[in-house]
């Protein structure tokens, strides 16, 4: 499960309005009959029309500057692994977005608890995901693309007699490229924008700075990390833990659907792989076989090219290359998806 957090942000400045956020979120949902939209939906409302979102983030946003962001943006993005323990159901995962903003509400440090009816937010399930520029598969197609856009060119050029060559040569060369270049979707190569194939279902949600009384902020951007100041002569709690955060929507999916999730998976071991790369495959090479065996396979669905790695029955003993070459797969891995491995 990976979830992020973004503060509502346009180049320099902050929209005083969520329209262009919302009007994005409707994307999917254009030259589609109504009843078959994907509508909004809160802790407690399931069809919430879009212009009714509009309304009710931007009337909330008393005091705030104008260099201050009226809303945060959350996404949750379930793994495909998690997606087929729920039968990529959009209801289960209506029912999770539920809990888990419970979970946002319990992880902001204040000295009144905050609950999930202090906060105001808006959901919306998407289906599909389109592959990006920094996406592995679009980068490795790449040079083969340009080698192809350049051949087709030379072609065109000696078609109108700007250049000499041989046009059968070239051509035999351009269809050699599209024949080896490496990823493909029904035979076409991927390209940026073309849809992804497999579960691709994930949730946005809008989430307004301030609580449903327009008095407090609750701001999960905040630099403070369940911290203590002063404010007239008293000492008042403020901040949101997002490491807490974090664990608490991934253990709510787990407990809800029973599902068992391995090392790789979880959120100390993204946190271990950022900290100490070292301690993250120690332990990732130290699974029991069975263990160890389902976390490569969920690795290589990601995209991580596994090196051979040969473990003695008594210890585990890692070379510092094969490390480097974990590594340097799991970089490549996760700077090509969104969803965090």
């Amino acid at each position: 499960m990976y979830i992020s957090i973004t503060k509502q942000h346009l180049n320099n400045n902050f929209s005083q309005s969520a329209s262009d956020f919302v009007d994005y979120l409707e994307k999917e949902n254009e030259g589609i009959l109504p009843e078959l939209q994907e509508p909004f939906f809160d802790q407690k409302n399931d069809h919430i029309p879009p212009e009714q979102v509009v309304k009710e983030i931007d009337g909330n946003t008393a005091k705030l500057k104008k260099v201050e962001p009226k809303f945060y943006s959350l996404t949750i993005n379930p793994s495909q692994q998690e997606l087929k323990a729920i039968n990529n159901d959009p209801e289960q995962l209506k029912i999770y977005v539920r809990e888990v903003m419970k979970d946002y509400a319990a992880s902001f440090h204040r000295d009144q608890p905050v609950t999930v009816d202090d906060i105001k937010y808006f959901a919306k399930i998407e289906h599909e995901r389109t592959f990006k520029g920094f996406d592995r598969e679009v980068r490795e197609n790449q040079p083969y693309r340009a080698q192809i856009v350049r051949l087709e060119n030379e072609i065109r050029k000696i078609e109108r007699g700007e250049l000499s060559g041989s046009i059968p040569s070239k051509t035999k060369k351009v269809e050699s490229l599209k024949a080896e270049i490496p990823h493909k979707i029904e035979g076409k190569p991927i390209e940026q924008g073309m849809k992804k194939l497999g579960f691709q279902t994930h949730v946005h949600i809008i989430v307004s700075r301030k609580d449903v009384s327009n008095r407090y902020s609750l701001s999960p951007g905040s630099k403070y990390m369940e911290s203590e100041s002063k404010l007239n002569g008293l000492m008042v709690k403020r901040g949101f833990n997002r490491d807490l955060f974090y664990k608490r929507a991934e253990k709510t999916f787990d407990t809800l659907f029973n599902y068992k999730r391995n090392f790789v998976e979880t959120y100390e071991a993204r946190k271990s792989y950022i900290k100490d790369p070292h301690h993250y495959f120690a332990h990732l090479l130290g699974l029991p076989t069975n263990e160890r065996s389902a976390a490569f396979k969920i690795l290589g669905k990601a995209g991580v090219r596994v090196p051979q790695v040969n473990i003695p029955a008594n210890k585990v003993q890692m070379a510092l290359k094969t490390i480097k070459q974990f590594k340097k797969a799991m970089d490549v891995a996760r700077s090509s998806s969104s969803i965090g491995i």
